[in-house]
């Protein structure tokens, strides 16, 4: 997987620290203002734990690129699919 961009953004966060209690690759820790900040952002795996329980919506995770090619299980299309697609009329 690609490097996630993390970001935080301090006018909005309270200093709740739900982030950085619960990221479970510690990519958040309240600085010395009682905010959040990223200190660990390559780490992320962008678990989607940060985003919907911060209460401010003050955490921002943007998806890096992947880099690795599908899995060809994930890709390959069932021939009885196909078929069940074909019969279905509007």
């Amino acid at each position: 997987m690609g490097r996630n961009r993390v970001v935080v953004y301090p006018d909005w966060c309270k200093g709740c620290g739900i982030c950085a209690a619960f990221c479970p690759k510690k990519v958040f820790a309240v600085g010395q203002d009682g905010k959040a900040r990223v200190v660990n952002e390559e780490a992320c795996v962008n678990c989607g734990f940060c985003e919907p329980h911060c209460p401010d919506f003050a955490v921002l995770v943007i998806p890096g690129e992947t880099d690795q090619t599908p899995c060809p299980s994930e890709t390959a299309q069932d021939p009885a699919d196909q078929t069940a697609a074909k019969e279905v009329k509007p």
